[in-house]
């Protein structure tokens, strides 16, 4: 049996591939090694690949952004700006997918994923989450207890008056990267949340599928008007992702920090690798 001339088996293929890129996108934000290898395994051309693996993610950012309320809770405000930052970013990234050449930016982004992991390995909030250690360990009744709850409720998680502003253009730098080729924008966006000290690890892994949803459904809009897109492998992939991404949050939640930081490390350099090798080589 077929649809459209692709076998129910292909289907359900692509639609495991989905499921491991949505889980893997939310958790360590590095979907591109699932997804759009599995594309290519299945000969779908490499454009087409690429456009059609944006629309299939935006499973990824439906299903996470649901299922991480719990994570989301306390960050109303940046949910909203980072997903008109995403609306706006994949705007611009589909004009320049459409006006300039992939090198432009294909040749930049292998080191500076690489470097991007490299900030999420060496851990700049690490003494902030000593301090935290410390607060439970002693409790919130002692001398240093208190003096870390004021310390950490000096700047409410809400307040975004306070974040640093080369977060926000870095942020909008990622919208516009995702909009345009999009590979790696989940380790870049980490970096950049982890360097601005918002919110924990678990905390900023939501926040940064709030901006490849709105980009990517910005992006999508665009691939479909014109017509670059295979509907049955992006139904299949975005039903997959969507699977992979929901069942994602309440796993990664029981997961240790640090085992989260080294896969996200890994994955990065991972891809970081991949890309290098297809764009130099």
């Amino acid at each position: 049996m077929a649809i459209a001339g692709t076998s129910i088996i292909t289907l359900l293929w692509v639609l495991v591939a989905g499921i491991g890129a949505g889980f893997v996108g939310y958790a360590v934000g590095a979907s591109s090694l699932v997804s759009y290898p599995a594309m290519l395994a299945l000969g779908v051309p490499p454009v087409l690949a690429n456009t059609t693996n944006t629309v299939g993610v935006v499973g990824t950012g439906v299903g996470g952004c649901l299922s991480a309320r719990k994570e989301l809770t306390g960050h109303r405000a940046r949910v909203i700006a980072y997903a008109i930052i995403g609306v706006v970013g994949g705007i611009l990234g589909g004009i320049l997918l459409l006006d300039l050449p992939p090198q432009v930016f294909e040749y930049l982004v292998p080191p500076l994923i690489l470097f991007s992991a490299l900030i999420i390995a060496f851990n700049p909030r690490g003494r902030a989450h000593a301090r935290e250690a410390v607060h439970q360990a002693l409790g919130p009744d002692s001398v240093q207890g208190r003096e870390v709850s004021r310390q950490s409720s000096a700047k409410p998680r809400d307040d975004i008056r306070k974040d640093p502003w080369w977060m926000w253009l870095g942020m909008a730098f990622v919208g516009t990267y995702s909009g345009y080729f999009g590979a790696g924008a989940g380790t870049l966006a980490l970096a950049m949340l982890d360097l601005g000290r918002i919110g924990r690890f678990h905390e900023i892994n939501a926040l940064k599928t709030v901006v490849g949803f709105g980009a990517n459904v910005t992006a999508s809009v665009m691939f479909i008007m014109r017509g670059s897109v295979n509907w049955p492998f992006a139904i299949a992939l975005c039903a997959g992702c969507f699977i992979g991404s929901y069942i994602a949050p309440p796993i990664t939640r029981h997961i240790p920090e640090n085992i989260m930081r080294a896969a996200a490390v890994l994955a990065g350099v991972i891809l970081a690798a991949k890309l290098g090798w297809s764009t130099y080589f």
